[in-house]
């Protein structure tokens, strides 16, 4: 396989006890500049006129639709709540509209696959003890200034289900990210407690399958990073993030994966491939 796992004991230790690590400079400002450089390229060929797609993680039920569901083997084009106005227009070019890109952008696009399925990030996965690792999701996220959108409490597990629970995110900041523009939070340990709730695929569309516990803001910890920072997140860790009424957006690609060798995805989970993805690698 030829493929060494890269964290230390130190830095397993803490992941196993918080529930998320960061690693600074995990990308050199090239490799960073490489993917923003392409985000820009693949927007400027999107045709805003042809989706109005919105995101919401407060009530993405009402949002979803076929082209959200068919996301998951596309590079797909997602706009901010906020981005429209009463007519029904963008209030701002689509450039400030978009909430997010995704779901596919490590299979479809050849940066994105070349930095998805690089040695460094199998390296993370072989630390962690994963024996057929595959990127289930990805997407490039905006935060665009003033009216990038809030991403309320959750876990990672609750969308990406298999049994034995296995999904791991990863999220690269490429942009600094900080208190004032939507950085990422988490509750340190909170993923000791495990699932809370699954988001189901069913007759119905998709639905929680029961309601969001309430969190207590103090117990949450701001997450900054620095860009080409990487922050691993346990697929059990509540985390979220504000809406961003900076100036400022906040840039970051996010890949979530799961294992595949012993560990089986879940039917009723809201991607529902038609194809196999790759593995990253196979120990």
């Amino acid at each position: 396989m030829g493929i060494v796992g890269n964290l230390s004991e130190d830095q397993l230790v803490s992941f196993n006890s918080n529930g998320f690590l960061v690693i600074e400079s995990f990308y050199s400002p090239v490799e960073v500049e490489e993917m923003r450089d392409r985000m820009a390229q693949l927007l400027s060929y999107f045709d805003a006129s042809s989706s109005a797609s919105i995101f919401s993680t407060r009530n993405q039920q009402r949002h979803t639709d076929d082209y959200f569901f068919e996301s998951s083997e596309n590079i797909s084009f997602f706009f901010e709540e906020k981005a429209f106005g009463d007519d029904g227009r963008l209030k701002q070019p689509k450039e400030l509209s978009i909430n997010k890109v995704g779901h596919a952008l490590h299979e479809m696009d050849p940066i994105f696959k070349k930095i998805s399925y690089s040695e460094k990030i199998s390296s993370i996965f072989l630390s962690l003890g994963y024996r057929r690792p595959v990127v289930i999701q990805s997407m490039y996220i905006f935060k665009q200034p003033g009216i990038g959108g809030e991403v309320v409490p959750h876990q990672d597990n609750s969308f990406l289900y298999t049994l034995p629970p296995s999904c791991t995110g990863l999220w690269l900041a490429l942009e600094d990210a900080t208190i004032n523009n939507g950085c990422l939070w988490a509750i340190p340990g909170s993923h000791k407690n495990g699932l809370v709730r699954r988001f189901i695929r069913d007759e119905n569309r998709v639905h929680f399958d029961r309601p969001s516990p309430s969190y207590d803001q103090k117990e949450f910890v701001p997450l900054e990073a620095k860009a080409g920072s990487l922050v691993v997140i346990h697929g059990d860790l509540i985390h979220q993030s504000f809406e961003n009424k900076s100036p400022n957006s906040r840039h970051a690609l996010s890949l979530h994966v799961v294992d595949t060798d012993g560990c089986k995805w879940a039917e009723d989970n809201w991607i529902q491939r038609k194809t196999a993805p790759e593995p990253l690698y196979v120990s």
